[in-house]
């Protein structure tokens, strides 16, 4: 069993467990290791869980458990993750998302093209390629910040992030691949747009995706686009 992580204080009522400095599939195994096992047996007084790319917050509740007794139970199921499990695409969800790449769904598309030297329909046989891990939910409700990004289409974000930014939208910034659940500002470069509701509040579970989860992308043409929900 691996004791390679650090237990760091968060304020009055919570803590961070932190595995690891760097974006890595191993540390961010055990990351989802963790909040599985407090998602799957709960804690007594601790309410909330957030997964990061390399630790996971925990909020308890004060009144009903010290920080002391917290930080000695969830380090005692820290100690008893197995050094081998890992996610893979075929023992967590994998969700397909439907795009629709390029004109006026993805302009930013060809500027990408351009950077990596390729044609557009070769930057989007590399984006929809891998399968991309989800490392963590962040910026805004349901925002995932996908890991597996060809390297070859690697872009850097804009200088000036736009005001808006439509629902569905995905983006590449840096290193980096995720979509836009809601309409607001972003600096990423646009290059398609998914007709799936990431965030829904109308929903029991509002946002479709978790951190661990994968997501394989698929293009589709406008009119599927369309057909699928998508905005004319």
């Amino acid at each position: 069993m691996s004791k390679d992580y650090a237990v760091l204080p968060s304020g009055d009522r919570a803590f961070t467990v932190r595995f690891g400095d760097k974006i890595d599939p191993a540390v961010n195994d055990r990351v989802a290791s963790l909040a599985e096992s407090l998602a799957r047996k709960p804690i007594d007084g601790v309410i909330e869980f957030v997964p990061t790319y390399a630790a996971l917050l925990v909020i308890i509740s004060p009144e009903r458990l010290s920080l002391k007794r917290a930080i000695s139970a969830v380090s005692r199921r820290v100690k008893r993750l197995s050094d081998s499990s890992s996610l893979t695409a075929n023992s967590s969800s994998t969700v397909e998302l439907p795009v629709c790449y390029g004109g006026k769904y993805g302009e930013d598309i060809q500027f990408v093209a351009d950077h990596a030297g390729l044609t557009t329909d070769e930057v989007i046989r590399v984006h929809t390629e891998p399968v991309y891990r989800v490392y963590m939910l962040g910026f805004m409700p349901g925002f995932p910040y996908l890991g597996g990004l060809d390297e070859r289409i690697e872009t850097p974000r804009l200088e000036t992030p736009r005001a808006v930014i439509p629902a569905g939208s995905v983006g590449i910034g840096g290193k980096q691949t995720g979509v836009y659940p809601l309409a607001s500002p972003g600096g990423w470069r646009l290059i398609g747009r998914t007709p799936v509701k990431l965030y829904d509040s109308a929903r029991a579970n509002p946002v479709l995706l978790k951190a661990g989860d994968f997501v394989k992308f698929k293009p589709v043409a406008a009119e599927e686009f369309i057909r699928m929900g998508g905005e004319a």
